[in-house]
């Protein structure tokens, strides 16, 4: 299998594998629940003989991720879910241990496109998609190579849209599990997974202090709740901007200021998108913001803020910093956009701490192998991650961290079961 993964695979530099694997080795040794996982496939191979595909952020977490899923008996293929979040070394260490990749760092859109379809072209049993990336092109352009696809497993808020747009149309073609939908995701993963990588990205992208400042947090979901409890923490001004009624009512309640947009682009010294839409900073907003604005984005797609708008009213763009674009607008003004307006904590940064990640994979490992079990009766639609999954991957978490919790008597789990005093 290591040799076909060498002659397959699309990669920048083999040499760089030993770098690569010291970073493997560190996160795997913190990610107790997924190395568990890992024990209990090797001992059943619950996916023996089938071929696996994998669209994720293609960083050292992941990288263990697909390896677990190996371990499992599966001929695994993975791609990169954004082009700046690929990390050359580790998709080198991937294809030495057998994994096929077909990943770069920052190629063009027409290459990174074209790497994302050679993934599918092993035919795969079943996927791991992020941001429905996979799902779409197997609707789009090559359905003849999801033939064979069981099922899948999706990791994102803005995939789990995707993908439910398509199961309202009656067009999805097999099930996929919400993952991102799981308590242990979006309780912890989202809120402060993202609340914490988002601003290691700004930070030391920036190296500019927080405290003081006024930041926008553009959305208030799980993960805008994690984006501004940390900036809250780091000394800042926090600002929400929504549309729904009871996510800022929430906002509210939690001691930040709520306003719209258009008042709070006044305001900003930094911004940072979590929404999963188009254009919710564009140029009406800019119109109005301070010299010297920073703009990031943590949501799944380069499209939260406008970069069109942004250039419109732009008279020079220049790299200033690694990862920051200066936008020169025509009244002099300054705007600096962060990772080409990409996933901030990915594009500008290391991504979620693997200790958050150890949850979430768990949740993909064992979603994917109940797809796998039962996909024959799951129908061609999205569901939920069992909350028997759900809660196993927590007392695993609980065990890894030597806490023990209580357990209801009989007595008890008869009274919360009756209707009377």
């Amino acid at each position: 299998m290591a040799a076909n993964a060498r002659e397959n695979s699309i990669v920048a530099d083999l040499a760089l594998a030993p770098q690569g694997h010291l970073k493997i080795d560190w996160v795997e040794a913190h990610m107790p629940v997924l190395s568990r996982i890992r024990k209990q496939f090797e001992a059943e191979k619950p996916f023996k003989g089938l071929k696996v595909t994998i669209c994720l952020h293609l960083e050292a977490k992941t990288a263990y991720l697909a390896k677990v899923v190996q371990a499992g008996g599966a001929e695994v293929t993975i791609t990169g879910s954004n082009p700046l979040s690929t990390q050359d070394d580790v998709c080198a260490a991937l294809v030495e241990d057998g994994v096929t990749v077909f990943a770069k760092y920052n190629p063009d859109p027409a290459e990174y496109k074209q790497l994302v379809r050679k993934s599918l072209e092993s035919k795969p049993d079943l996927i791991i998609d992020d941001g429905g990336d996979l799902v779409t092109l197997l609707q789009s352009e090559c359905p003849e190579l999801g033939e064979n696809i069981r099922g899948g497993a999706e990791e994102t808020t803005t995939g789990i849209i995707r993908l439910k747009a398509l199961d309202k149309q009656n067009l999805l073609k097999f099930p996929m599990v919400a993952v991102n939908d799981a308590y242990c995701k979006y309780l912890f993963d989202n809120r402060y997974g993202t609340g914490q990588s988002a601003w290691d990205g700004i930070i030391r992208t920036t190296n500019l202090v927080v405290a003081g400042k006024t930041v926008v947090v553009v959305g208030y979901g799980w993960c805008g709740k994690g984006v501004a409890m940390r900036a809250k923490g780091l000394g800042a001004n926090v600002i929400v901007t929504e549309v729904d009624a009871i996510k800022a009512v929430e906002a509210h309640m939690d001691g930040f200021r709520v306003m719209p947009m258009v008042e709070a682009a006044k305001l900003g010294d930094f911004f940072i998108t979590v929404t999963g839409n188009k254009y919710v900073i564009n140029g009406e907003h800019y119109d109005v913001m301070k010299d010297g604005a920073i703009l990031s984005n943590a949501g799944h797609f380069d499209v939260e803020f406008s970069k069109p708008d942004l250039e419109a009213r732009s008279e020079s763009i220049r790299t200033v910093r690694k990862n920051i674009e200066e936008y020169r607008l025509k009244d002099g003004r300054k705007i600096y956009a962060l990772g080409e307006g990409r996933l901030v904590n990915l594009a500008a940064a290391d991504g979620h701490p693997a200790e958050i990640m150890d949850t979430t994979f768990a949740l993909q490992a064992l979603g994917l192998k109940y797809v796998n079990d039962h996909y024959k009766e799951m129908g061609k639609t999205v569901i939920n991650v069992p909350y028997e999954i759900d809660e196993q991957v927590a007392r695993y978490k609980l065990e890894s961290l030597d806490i023990a919790i209580d357990t209801l008597s009989d007595e008890q789990r008869k009274y919360l079961e009756s209707w009377q005093a």
